[in-house]
Formats: structure tokens, sequence, C-alpha cells
């Protein structure tokens, strides 16, 4: 709703969401996971935190340039009130670039989750984590790389394959339009 109406609460939300992109997003992970404890809840706490001021930035930015549309400005005319135009106006029309932004995000995650795992702050050791594994291996990846490499392996596989999924769901998506 405050991209749809703009104004001060607009600002002020952004301005807090622009502080917190402020933050490179791995020291920002680290300091919630360190804060917080290492547990699979608090990792996806703070993923979720982390990717939050992205998300909405896209949402009000599709928003402000879906709410100047003739279609909007149709649904005003047919006496629609501004509810019911965000839920059949906009919100269906954000509804491919966000499904293409929650994709990629998810292969960011992955990564992310690996690097943390990696650096010792991600999944607790009994819970099975491809950053874990490569953190083990890493000493001895002299003598055996296999566990490095297949863990390496998996999230690289993910991520690309992520990304390859996102971008024939975004062409798919640009054929309707």
């Amino acid at each position: 709703p405050a991209g749809y109406y703009g104004g001060w609460l607009d600002e002020v939300i952004m301005r807090v969401l622009d502080s917190l992109m402020a933050f490179p997003t791995i020291l920002l992970y680290m300091i919630i996971i360190a804060s917080l404890g290492a547990s699979p809840i608090n990792v996806v706490i703070a993923i979720a935190i982390g990717g939050a001021p992205g998300i909405a930035r896209l949402v009000r930015a599709l928003t402000m340039d879906i709410r100047t549309r003739e279609y909007v400005a149709a649904a005003k005319l047919r006496g629609d009130n501004d509810f019911m135009i965000m839920l059949r106006e906009i919100l269906p029309n954000c509804r491919g670039p966000l499904i293409v932004d929650f994709l990629l995000r998810i292969g960011y995650a992955a990564f992310y989750i690996g690097t943390l795992g990696f650096l010792g702050l991600g999944l607790p050791p009994p819970t099975p984590d491809w950053g874990g594994m490569v953190q083990e291996g890493h000493s001895r990846m002299t003598a055996n790389i296999w566990p490095v490499l297949s863990a390496t392996l998996a999230i690289v596989t993910l991520v690309i394959g992520l990304n390859l999924f996102a971008d024939g769901v975004r062409e798919e998506s640009m054929r309707y339009q």
C-alpha cells in the first residue's frame, strides 16, 4: 500500500530498507546468526531479513509503474476502491517479475547458506550442509578432493539450474504481456 499511495510513509519505509541494504549481505547474515545462534530457523530468519529490502524495492517499483497504466485509470473510473485496484489490477501484473525474483533469490539463498556453512555459522553439525561439507573436506583436499568437489558442484548446479529456470519463466511471462 505504501508504494501505491506514496507519501511520507513510503519514504520512511524506503529509507529504513536502504539502510539495511547498506550492509554487505554476508556480514548482515553473520551478525544476525551470531546474535541469534546457529540453527536452521535462525538461518532462514537471517536470509529473510537480508532479502526483504530487495523484494520491497521491487514491489514498490512495480506498483509505482503499474499504477500509472491505463487499465488502473479505467478501474478508478469504474468506481473500484483502492483495495480492489491493488488486488485485481496491480497484484496480478506484479506476479511474473516477482516469481522470477523469487526463483533467483532461492539460488542466492543456497549460495549464502553454503557460504555460512563454510564459515561455521550455518546449520549445526548433525544437519547436512553443503558448505559444512566443503569446510570439513577443505583441510584434506590434497588427499581426497571428491567430498569438496561434490558439495561444490551441487551448489553450483542448483544455482545455475535455478537461474536458467528463472530465465525460462521470465521469457514465458514476457510472451503473454
